[in-house]
């Protein structure tokens, strides 16, 4: 959405009978004006956007899974009494609905309903954090070559794609045997494969915005750059951003999933569950019902952040 804004009106052809008063006074007026402006255009499309997101049943639906999701990963201790690390040996592989264990037991006798959902901590944080930092770092990128251009621009850009050149899954590999095992590298080596794409994203919305009126408008008004990018800029890339990144998430839950399955994610015993499908594959000939829960689990969050994210763009696109 383009904003409006309000140059500053002075007298042309007479600057010397125009006092620095009367045009700090003009600039202050213009900017109470937008920023008054702003307010009530931002306030007026989110409520929007939430009303148009509540109409859409499969966003909703998408969303309150995700939520559910979250919510018992995080209340994990009181929806299940076992502990996700200790188990039984005389319990080995139960089958799924086996008394006192809802999703079964793995190879060491761990409750599986457990181990879901402590595992389910660090498989959302593995596709959170790394979504929300590459969506900042790569704006910072993407905004600033957009307005630039030039050296800087380009050389900042084309660093980007180079990056980009290489498939996700294969830089992710590369940066996490370069990093070794563990939760923080995994989260560094997927927030390094999304900031090409979010910066790329990000440089074409400014691109997009820097040649409209407004902005001229801001330059001629005497705003630094850095303000300009502050406040007209960016309320106009967010969306682009917001969308886009919302999709990341699930994405970055398999390639966490991927490198854990492959011995670079989380180090066990952790219940992570690229972990847990890892170590369980030796037991898919014999328990194939609980060999598959936690690739299940994957599944649906990967899905239910993909479809809130459809949704979300197209609440947030007024014309669809």
């Amino acid at each position: 959405m383009s904003q409006a804004t309000v140059p500053v009106l002075l007298p042309t052809g007479f600057g010397s009978d125009v006092s620095n008063a009367d045009r700090e006074e003009a600039r202050r007026r213009r900017d109470e004006w937008n920023a008054v402006d702003q307010s009530v255009r931002s306030q007026s499309f989110w409520r929007d956007t939430g009303k148009r997101f509540l109409q859409n049943k499969t966003g909703v639906a998408a969303a309150a899974t995700v939520l559910l999701l979250a919510l018992a990963a995080i209340f994990a201790p009181w929806l299940t009494p076992y502990d996700p690390l200790l188990g039984e040996p005389t319990d080995r592989l139960q089958n799924i609905g086996s008394p006192g264990h809802i999703l079964g037991t793995d190879e060491q006798g761990r409750d599986m309903w457990a181990r879901v959902l402590y595992g389910g901590r660090l498989s959302l944080a593995a596709g959170f954090i790394p979504t929300v930092v590459a969506a900042v770092v790569g704006t910072i990128i993407g905004v600033t070559s957009g307005m630039l251009r030039g050296v800087v621009g380009t050389v900042l850009m084309r660093f980007m794609d180079m990056l980009y050149a290489f498939p996700a899954i294969l830089l992710a590999i590369a940066v996490g045997s370069s990093l070794g095992p563990g939760l923080t590298n995994t989260i560094i080596a997927v927030t390094i494969v999304f900031i090409p794409p979010v910066a790329r994203v990000a440089e074409q919305a400014t691109r997009r915005v820097v040649v409209q009126e407004f902005i001229e408008a801001a330059h001629l008004s005497g705003a630094s750059r850095f303000r300009i990018a502050r406040s007209q800029i960016l309320p106009n890339v967010l969306n682009d951003i917001i969308v886009y990144a919302s999709g990341l998430v699930g994405v970055a839950m398999i390639i966490a999933a991927s490198l854990s399955f492959l011995g670079l994610g989380s180090a066990p015993p952790a219940p992570e569950w690229g972990y847990m499908l890892n170590s369980l594959r030796g037991s898919l000939y014999t328990t194939p019902l609980v060999t598959i829960v936690p690739g299940f689990f994957i599944f649906l969050t990967s899905v239910a952040f993909n479809m809130a994210s459809d949704a979300l763009r197209e609440a947030m696109d007024s014309r669809l």
